[in-house]
């Protein structure tokens, strides 16, 4: 209790002498002892949502010490297969929460906290939000191992920094240093013709610039001839020291004739507003080329806060016979910049080339509510869903529902449902809702029931149809054998797979009593340590696993082994 109170009071006057500097830069220290390489940075640009932090490099392996960045708590702790794995939230005395993300294990005694509420709840996945007297941290001090859980593409630590309101910040605003001493890299530049009088080079749609370096470092670009309402996006990326990974920039900024029209800075952002990325970007042309072209314009829809000194929305009104220079500036958090230069000249020309547009049944509003229905598929879209307003391909055919296509991104998930009364009850049971890429890769949708309509929710765009699952998931033994005697080992690994609507759960038992095991998705394997707990003292146990899949189809695998607990 007394070092709960002393904690508090600690907190309250730190807050205050805090609230003199926006951010203090003395106050954290790296959360790993190496040398700081990254391979994301803070407000990058990733599908759907913003870097919410920055990922350390751990010299491509896991395991090494993460140690609390400051004095505080561990208030949450969260386990998941997918996401940020497994991670830790540490809330300081001065409001601020440090994130790490996508770790291997935490240390002996927040792990042993943890697992003792996992054999409690039977679970692997658990979130918790421990008292600020349970598990008090001093900066330095260890409190997990680096490592891949989650979402991660590799091993790495993921770091952030949050607010009293959740929201991160870049971790770098806090004196966190990273060797940097390259400038951007401006690879793409577009120039939208925004109204149906405006025009680009003759042209009613968008055009891609062709630009050149020049011998101080800035880039211009060919004389372009233009008239009326336009917009400009650039693909801008960045490069940091000891790494070759294409990073997000910190700043980007438009000025028109020596005067300042557009400037975003990645500072900080809440989580609702993330995914308004897809605004701030040519959803559509990252859909067909991977290119993320970023708009130095602001569209009606885009909510995002990380924007300044913006004049007209960005957007630039070229009148006939006058000349006008543009310069785009990308920055990097330690200043570094790199400037395009684009010369355009006024001129109202003959329209050569014009936007198409494919007209359909469907002219959907972004402002209202929207809805698709015929005799075997119903789809609704709240208002908001959509960003702009379009024509939508709709069909039903050959079982095959075509939802528009990928190219268009959803704010909000739509609804849809199939009838399926044409099918008997049994069948029912083992049907699903699946999208089809591409490829013809099928990916389970998550389904739900309901008489004889089968639902699900989704904000993907794309063909989708119902698939049948009768295939049960399958269960074997990867490190050991039956019978085999498992005295020396530390861990049993039991692979599981499906190749139908996927797995949906498991459950491992030990003689009869629930055991945690570790699902590896990307691995495809369950995993025990036996460390977790003691066995009984007789040496022939039974193991027992069930897995189930999406739609119910179930396998229990059972093997006996034994083992002699060392003393």
């Amino acid at each position: 209790m007394y070092k709960k109170i002393v904690f508090l009071l600690f907190l309250s006057l730190s807050g205050f002498l805090n609230s003199q500097n926006k951010y203090p830069t003395d106050y954290f220290i790296n959360p790993l002892d190496i040398p700081l390489v990254l391979s994301g940075t803070f407000g990058e640009l990733r599908s759907n949502h913003f870097h919410a932090g920055i990922d350390i490099k751990t010299q491509q392996k896991e395991g090494l010490k993460v140690v609390a960045a400051g004095d505080g708590y561990v208030s949450r702790i969260k386990v998941s297969h997918w996401g940020y794995g497994k991670a830790l939230y540490i809330t300081h005395a001065n409001g601020y929460t440090t994130v790490y993300g996508h770790l291997k294990k935490f240390s002996p005694s927040i792990e042993a906290y943890v697992k003792k509420r996992q054999y409690k709840k039977e679970s692997f996945t658990i979130q918790l939000y421990p008292k600020a007297s349970e598990l008090i941290v001093k900066q330095g001090q260890q409190v997990a191992y680096s490592g891949n859980s989650g979402s991660s593409g590799g091993p790495h630590l993921h770091f952030e920094i949050r607010d009293t309101k959740a929201k991160p910040i870049n971790p770098m605003l806090f004196g966190i240093k990273i060797p940097d001493h390259k400038k951007p890299i401006i690879k793409n530049a577009v120039v939208y013709a925004e109204t149906d009088t405006s025009q680009v080079n003759k042209s009613n749609t968008s055009i891609d610039l062709v630009f050149k370096p020049q011998k101080n470092g800035d880039l211009l670009a060919n004389r372009i001839y233009a008239y009326g309402k336009i917009g400009i996006g650039v693909n801008a990326i960045d490069k940091l020291d000891g790494a070759i990974n294409n990073n997000g920039i910190y700043d980007l900024q438009m000025v028109l004739n020596g005067k300042k029209v557009f400037q975003y800075t990645v500072e900080t952002f809440s989580f609702a507003e993330s995914r308004y990325i897809n605004s701030l970007i040519d959803y559509k042309r990252f859909a067909e080329k991977k290119q993320r072209i970023q708009k130095c314009f602001i569209e009606p829809s885009n909510r995002l806060s990380i924007y300044k000194n913006v004049i007209k929305k960005g957007f630039i009104n070229i009148k006939d016979s006058l000349d006008y220079q543009i310069k785009i500036t990308a920055s990097d958090f330690e200043g570094n910049k790199t400037n395009l230069i684009i010369p355009i000249k006024g001129k109202k020309d003959t329209i050569i080339h014009y936007k198409k547009i494919k007209k359909t049944a469907y002219n959907f509003k972004s402002n209202q509510f929207n809805k698709i229905s015929d005799s075997i598929v119903i789809a609704t879209f709240p208002k908001g869903t959509f960003y702009n307003d379009l024509y939508f391909d709709y069909s039903y055919k050959d079982g095959i529902v075509r939802m528009h296509n990928n190219t268009v991104p959803l704010h909000k998930n739509f609804t849809m449902s199939f009838d399926v009364s044409k099918y008997d009850s049994e069948e029912i049971k083992h049907l699903f809702i699946a999208r089809k890429n591409k490829y013809g890769r099928l990916y389970y949708s998550t389904t739900k029931r309901n008489d004889n309509k089968l639902y699900t929710s989704s904000k993907s765009l794309g063909d989708y149809t119902l698939v049948s699952d009768v295939d049960k998931p399958k269960i074997s033994p990867l490190n050991f054998k039956s019978k085999q005697w498992l005295t020396k080992h530390q861990t049993i690994k039991v692979k599981i797979s499906d190749k139908g609507s996927g797995i949906k759960s498991y459950r491992g038992e030990i003689d009869g009593s629930w055991v945690l095991m570790e699902y590896k998705p990307k691995k495809g394997y369950l995993e025990y340590n036996f460390n977790d707990n003691k066995l009984t003292e007789k040496s022939e146990h039974t193991l027992k696993v069930k897995v189930t899949d999406n739609v119910n189809n179930s396998t229990t695998f059972t093997t006996t082994f034994f083992r002699k607990e060392q003393k």
